[in-house]
């Protein structure tokens, strides 16, 4: 498998004066008033009794969730996406989600679900990598041809991207592009 690091195609990418335009929206602000219980209840299930989601835990819980659309695609969550997700979110150091953190990247997840599907215009359950460019347009992320080949690259299996690759890209552009 071909393995590129995303700060030095974004950084390269950048240097070249190539178009590389983010205009992803940065997450709601959201209290714990906003949540409704069926939410807060699900999660008091899932986090267990210290009501954090660890990233072992939330690899758990997007494969059970994932595995029950039978239209994606997937080899299942890796360690390597749930950790980048936790670090997205994770906005107090404890390398865990709380409620209002879950909430806000579970949102995302469904808007990234939604984008996917949208996209996936031969409805296969993956992307080729022009569908991958439209959807990544449509969450945010207009990026010049160089860059666009390389993230298919890094994320592509037999050419084709599945949701849990396209969930991985979509969050580590998230964390580029906001530093």
């Amino acid at each position: 498998m071909f393995y590129i690091n995303i700060n030095q195609c974004v950084n390269l990418c950048r240097e070249m004066d190539d178009d590389v335009v983010a205009n992803f929206h940065e997450e709601e602000e959201i209290s714990e008033s906003d949540i409704d219980d069926s939410f807060r209840s699900m999660f008091a299930q899932l986090s267990g009794d210290d009501m954090e989601i660890s990233v072992q835990e939330l690899r758990t819980i997007l494969n059970r969730v994932v595995s029950k659309h039978g239209d994606l695609q997937t080899d299942g969550f890796s360690m390597e996406s749930s950790r980048a997700m936790v670090s997205l979110m994770d906005k107090d150091g404890s390398a865990r989600l709380g409620l209002l953190e879950f909430q806000v990247l579970w949102n995302k997840i469904r808007k990234w679900l939604g984008i996917f599907r949208e996209f996936d215009l031969d409805k296969s359950g993956s992307m080729n990598s022009y569908e991958m460019r439209l959807a990544l347009e449509s969450g945010g992320f207009k990026l010049n041809n160089k860059l666009n080949q390389m993230l298919v690259a890094r994320y592509a299996d037999n050419d084709m991207i599945d949701f849990d690759n396209f969930t991985c890209c979509l969050v580590k552009l998230e964390v580029m592009f906001s530093t």
